[in-house]
């Protein structure tokens, strides 16, 4: 899965945690058009992770859910991790995790989740 599908995939995820997915919300939410949404969606209900009927909204399916809650582990992770221990200023832990998520091997997030752990059981 793409960078970019991932992303689509945790705010569907973040705003069915809200109430109703519409096309319109992830379009504003992510700030990018409708049509790009669109495309998004189809390649992600193709790939089975979620179900777009149109005027009906968007759904995540299983597949979906747990997809989209191991990106949203990793990202509230990897904020925690860049604030908490690191120190990074709150708005920039964010966007960095936000970048971060997507591109670190399963290794390197272990090892950061051992040195947290570490570091705050010491």
């Amino acid at each position: 899965m793409t960078q970019c599908l991932e992303d689509y995939l945790e705010t569907v995820s973040f705003l069915a945690d809200e109430g109703g997915v519409r096309v319109t919300d992830i379009a504003a939410r992510l700030g990018v058009s409708k049509p790009s949404v669109l495309t998004a969606l189809k390649a992600l209900e193709e790939g089975g992770f979620l179900e777009h009927q149109r005027y009906r909204g968007v759904s995540l399916t299983e597949r979906g859910s747990q997809r989209a809650a191991e990106i949203r582990d990793r990202h509230t992770f990897l904020t925690a991790f860049l604030r908490d221990i690191l120190g990074v200023p709150d708005p920039i832990a964010e966007q960095d995790a936000c970048k971060m998520e997507h591109v670190l091997s399963e290794e390197t997030l272990s090892r950061m989740r051992q040195i947290a752990s570490y570091t705050l059981h010491a």
